[in-house]
């Protein structure tokens, strides 16, 4: 048994929040983005966030670092883009291995200088930008911009980057397509078979709107059975709702399994300009609530969560014992 699953049984264990959100305030320009290495780059690279583990660690480690201080039990690798479909769009396909080995690496060494009690390194793999079972063209509706064999071949060099880099456990995020989560769970699966190692996964859906469906069109409970067919560390939602939002489908899915579960909402939703007004005090109400009412093992933030809603979550955290597995009787 790793040390996360028995940790996971002593208390509730906090995640981090966006990574986003924090880089942006160091308002990165071009240059910042190229650094010395990639000065002469014919392409732009402003906005590949992953880029800045290799350009800018120090500004990444202290993220992790600011979230660690904050109380969280665990951090993302700023690995969100790391496949080579996400890296095209900046014509940077050769170097996903070295960005997913780098922000691991980085993330590691951060975990390492707290020894207060167990920090882990969660490998965050995004859905990547392509859906494999919808079509980006309405007059096309058979098209497909990936599928899932290039999807599994992509995943799989950031899984064992990832892996290779130092991480505790993988953390296949913000799904909105079900079969690229597939794809990225059938690829850790052969990494794990291929090296005989055993590693923890989480997996967290989005949930788009309030039909309480994904992208894709799987209801909470269609997106729980196509994925567990895969061992879990925990079943969870991220992304495009906050905490309120997000809690009947939390309770939705506590009532169908007995895996753990995660939870990590933005903080809010957007206002008209696109920014999260939630504040620390008010998120930390909300997420209360949950512990209320024993939904969640994992707890933390998606966009617009800053250091100072870990730090709150983090205190109510302390005062709730985890969620026990209780399946609905029918």
């Amino acid at each position: 048994m790793s040390k996360i699953q028995e940790e996971i049984k002593k208390r509730i264990l906090v995640l981090d929040g966006a990574m986003g959100t924090m880089l942006q305030r160091y308002k990165f320009e071009e240059e910042d983005f190229r650094g010395e290495r990639f000065k002469d780059f014919p392409h732009p690279l402003k906005g590949n966030n992953d880029l800045l583990s290799i350009t800018q660690p120090e500004a990444v480690k202290s993220v992790h670092r600011a979230y660690f201080e904050a109380g969280a039990d665990i951090v993302e690798t700023n690995t969100f883009s790391g496949t080579t479909i996400g890296m095209a769009d900046y014509y940077l396909e050769d170097l996903v291995y070295e960005l997913n080995f780098q922000s691991a690496k980085i993330a590691r060494e951060v975990a390492d200088e707290f020894t207060d009690k167990p920090r882990f390194v969660a490998g965050s793999i995004g859905p990547t930008n392509r859906t494999a079972s919808m079509s980006p063209d309405v007059n096309d509706p058979g098209f497909r911009a990936v599928n899932f064999d290039d999807l599994k071949i992509a995943y799989k060099q950031q899984v064992e980057a990832l892996i290779d880099g130092g991480c505790d456990l993988l953390l296949v995020e913000t799904i909105f397509d079900t079969l690229n989560a597939k794809a990225a769970l059938f690829a850790i699966e052969e990494v794990k078979e291929e090296r005989n190692i055993d590693i923890p996964v989480m997996v967290s859906g989005t949930i788009t709107d309030a039909s309480g469906r994904t992208l894709s069109g799987q209801t909470v409970e269609a997106f729980l059975i196509s994925i567990s067919h895969i061992p879990l560390l925990s079943v969870g939602f991220n992304c495009a709702l906050g905490a309120d939002q997000l809690k009947p489908y939390l309770k939705t899915l506590g009532n169908n399994t007995s895996l753990n579960i995660s939870a990590h909402p933005n903080a809010g939703l957007p206002n008209a300009f696109g920014q999260y007004d939630q504040s620390p005090e008010e998120m930390q109400q909300l997420i209360r609530e949950y512990l209320q009412e024993n939904l969640v093992n994992i707890i933390g933030g998606c966009c617009g969560t800053t250091p100072e809603h870990i730090k709150l979550i983090a205190e109510v955290a302390k005062e709730f014992k985890p969620r026990t597995q209780q399946l609905k009787s029918v």
